[in-house]
């Protein structure tokens, strides 16, 4: 007899079976209501199967604690290291992957809330450390619990000892006091030669200062602020004296995805080249950048790198950009990696959003940032070296026991980009202050050219298409839509009769990538018709309605692809944007597609690929805007979508912002969606710095 999927499935629970369960008293009944929520899609079957694990390793267990197993698990997906039994217990229904508002929750319900609901928070941390399955911090009889609960913090045991790892290496580093030229001051005034607008305090300079007698150091800030400047000084800061004692640094530069690491080879050697320091020096300032698995040496199928505690990287210097980026085990990774002498310096906006996998490493550590917190002796020796006054800045004043990470935290806080006179960099501000209010009136105001929402009236609202072929129909700059760079294609093309290797294919082949870099849609989410999905769906259908692309084909000239998974066989990097491009060839008249993709190695010019040899590519007219970080384009326009979402927050409502250069565009589908997404912020528990050594 066949078996259909439905057989494999749990048996529905109907409201008698469930008003009958008992699911806090008797294990069974648990797993069973855990099954109805993997059913619904709230829980993951990874974290069913983890209970499991638990249950066959304690068998008829407390069912408090499998409960928290399983939403300890289910954080993890959420991004979170572990689970805050408090804040829990204050909302539990938070702990699930409920459907977004908008989606009907039909049928009988047993929700978190109502099994939580007379349960006393000393009762429920009672319930786990009485737990064989549970840990009770680093206790060594304990080592080999599978959980591990600290405080009020609830973890999977591998997670809480990657935090155990990054905070020890930290702390460790911190201490690590380097020796300073004596010379400092002369060096940096030479490297700051003119310094900030006048009545401004010179963050980079501040920045550079502090990095330089520590093992470890963050410099964030937001787009503008000059992070990539400050690097590329602060290396010849640390250069130039071991090249004078003949014996140069071992740099390496580094960044989470493909496509942050080419645009940092881009730039650091834009930048590099106009260092006013001895040749020497220059040429000792590494432009390359790797990926941080490239660096470490990633291994198929493996969790494991080839550089670990036992093997460190061969390096003095390691800078990591986009380190926001940066998740809780790669972080861990990487200072294991680390040779104990090594200077470790992470860049990156505190403020955008976290990386994908679980932990907000950067945000984490740059949590005092805005407050400074430097001690008296931290301040008093930066501006002795520096020459600048911190009277002014309004930091609030701390100490190094208290908040020892803060001293080597340099917040760099004037954007060059987005000035007092820049829409997008007020609206930016606003949004991450969330100060919904004023943002929502600056967009209604009109006041700045630079800045625009959109309104749609349903699914259907032609704005949205016309916003999609042509911008925003105005003559000013950064406001095209996608008809621009398909113009770009028929209107420059080089004549046919030039061979395939001729240079103005190439120039041809450049200018299109730019010209598709003026606008980019973004989105919140990848399903439904105001997702990815449908918008690249969406968009394919305008473009051809319109003659300007032949969408009948899954290949056809035009077509924007994004690369998925990094290829190094072919050099390209996950994040990469390609476009499909018709060359001539002798064995067809018509000539052949070929997907050109922009070098990023810092010297410009373009690759070409056949199609066939891309196989992780998707249609890229939109993306998320997780996949856009590290990304900049002259109009973006960022589509909400038109119900209330877990990723919708002022996180995401920021980096779409901070990813248009010259022009941003709000579209909204349903008014107050985006006024909701800034007052959310997210909120990523863990414990990283927090535990008192």
């Amino acid at each position: 007899m066949s078996r259909r999927l439905d057989d494999l499935l749990p048996t529905p629970l109907d409201a008698g079976h469930l008003a009958a369960l008992a699911p806090l008293e008797r294990s069974a009944d648990l797993l069973a209501l855990l099954d109805r929520w993997v059913e619904r899609g709230w829980l993951r079957a990874l974290d069913r199967a983890f209970v499991g694990f638990l249950e066959e390793r304690a068998p008829q267990g407390n069912p408090l604690v499998l409960l928290a197993a399983a939403l300890a698990s289910h954080q993890l997906g959420h991004g979170h290291v572990c689970l805050d039994l408090g804040e829990t217990l204050a909302e539990p229904d938070f702990a699930l992957s409920l459907p977004p508002e908008g989606d009907a929750l039909a049928g009988p319900l047993l929700l978190p809330s109502q099994l939580l609901e007379r349960l006393e928070l000393a009762t429920w941390r009672q319930q786990l450390e009485a737990s064989a399955l549970v840990a009770a911090g680093e206790l060594v009889a304990h080592a080999e619990r599978p959980l591990v609960l600290s405080g009020t913090r609830l973890y999977l045991r591998r997670y809480w000892t990657y935090e155990r790892r990054i905070d020890g290496a930290l702390r460790e580093r911190l201490q690590q006091a380097e020796p300073t030229p004596p010379d400092l001051r002369a060096r940096l005034d030479q490297l700051f030669e003119g310094g900030a607008q006048a009545g401004l305090i010179d963050w980079q300079k501040l920045a550079c200062a502090l990095a330089t007698r520590s093992g470890f150091s963050i410099i964030t800030g937001g787009p503008g602020t000059g992070k990539t400047t400050t690097v590329v000084r602060l290396l010849a800061l640390l250069q130039a004296p071991a090249v004078d004692a003949g014996r140069p640094l071992r740099i390496r530069l580094a960044a989470p995805t493909g496509k942050a690491a080419a645009r940092l080879t881009e730039s650091i050697g834009q930048q590099v080249e106009r260092l006013q320091v001895a040749p020497a020096v220059r040429a000792n300032i590494p432009s390359d950048v790797s990926t941080v698995h490239r660096l470490l040496g990633s291994r198929p199928g493996s969790r494991h790198f080839r550089h670990h505690a036992g093997n460190p990287l061969p390096l003095d210097v390691l800078v990591v950009d986009e380190a926001s980026m940066i998740d809780l085990e790669m972080m861990a990774n990487l200072l294991a990696a680390m040779p104990a002498h090594a200077r470790l310096i992470l860049l990156g906006d505190k403020d955008q959003l976290a990386s994908v996998e679980a932990g907000a490493v950067l945000g984490d550590l740059c949590r005092d940032a805005e407050d400074g917190f430097y001690s008296a002796s931290t301040q008093a020796w930066l501006e002795q070296v520096s020459g600048e006054s911190l009277a002014a800045s309004e930091l609030n004043s701390g100490d190094a026991v208290r908040h020892p990470l803060a001293q080597q935290v340099v917040m760099l806080r004037h954007s060059r980009r987005f000035g007092e006179g820049s829409g997008i960099g007020q609206l930016a501000r606003l949004v991450n202050r969330q100060l919904a209010p004023e943002a929502r009136a600056l967009l209604r105001k009109g006041d700045f050219g630079d800045v625009f929402s959109l309104s749609l009236s349903n699914e259907q609202d032609r704005k949205l298409d016309r916003l999609v072929l042509d911008g925003l129909n105005r003559d000013g700059q950064g406001t095209e839509g996608y008809r621009e760079y398909l113009q770009v294609i028929r209107q420059h093309r080089p004549s046919s009769r030039l061979a395939a290797d001729d240079p103005q294919w190439n120039a041809w082949a450049l200018r299109v990538l730019q010209a598709f870099e003026r606008f980019q849609l973004l989105c919140a989410v990848r399903k439904g018709p105001w997702g990815v999905e449908g918008l690249n769906q969406r968009v394919g259908r305008v473009l051809s309605k319109a003659g300007l692309i032949e969408g009948d084909l899954p290949w056809y000239e035009g077509r924007p692809v994004l690369m998925t998974r990094n290829d190094y066989g072919l050099g390209l990097m996950n994040g990469d944007i390609g476009i499909a491009l018709r060359l001539p060839d002798a064995q067809s008249p018509d000539g052949l597609l070929r997907v050109a993709f922009p070098r990023n190695d810092g010297r410009g010019g373009v690759r070409f690929v056949l199609p066939s040899r891309l196989n992780e590519v998707e249609t890229v007219y939109a993306m998320t805007v997780h996949k856009s970080q590290g990304s900049e384009f002259s109009h973006t326009a960022l589509v909400l979508p038109d119900a209330l979402n877990p990723v919708l927050t002022k996180e995401l409502i920021y980096t779409g912002i901070t990813r248009a250069k010259d022009c941003f565009s709000l579209v909204e589908p349903r008014a107050g969606i985006f006024e909701d997404a800034v007052r959310r912020k997210v909120k990523r528990l863990s414990g990283l710095m927090l535990e008192r050594v």
